[in-house]
């Protein structure tokens, strides 16, 4: 699964004092996606021994979402390497690009909090 997709309604907790989504909710967003994309692959993160931390993230604010918009966050798979991952999550709106994000996460030991390589359960349904 190279590729997942999900939708979030904007509630007014999303948005600034001007009624548009606050940039950093984006992340949030981008987050929620990561982790329902692995819970479809069939791991809960709490019951993982590893962790995914982002290291990168690029954002483009394209459009601005506002209150009661619908988004769509689609999660695509760019690239993995042994122990990072690169996804391109874009958000539409009613069929609109409204950002585009490029992020990189990086797999560590739960414990010691250093790189490790991402376990190859994982690796394998990820590039199905």
């Amino acid at each position: 699964m190279a590729q997942h997709e999900i939708s979030y309604r904007v509630y007014y907790e999303d948005t600034d004092a001007g009624g548009v989504v606050y940039h950093a909710n984006y992340l949030r967003f981008a987050e929620r996606a990561r982790t329902e994309w692995l819970r479809e692959l069939g791991f809960n993160q709490s019951g993982l021994d590893v962790l995914f931390v982002v290291r990168r993230v690029e954002i483009d604010y394209l459009a601005p979402a506002r209150l009661d918009h619908v988004l769509t966050i689609k999660t695509s798979l760019q690239n993995i390497s042994r122990a990072s991952i690169t996804l391109e999550q874009d958000f539409y709106s009613d069929g609109k690009l409204m950002a585009k994000a490029i992020v990189v996460i990086v797999c560590v030991g739960r414990k010691e909090l250093r790189p490790v390589s991402i376990p190859d359960e994982i690796r394998n349904k990820m590039t199905a």
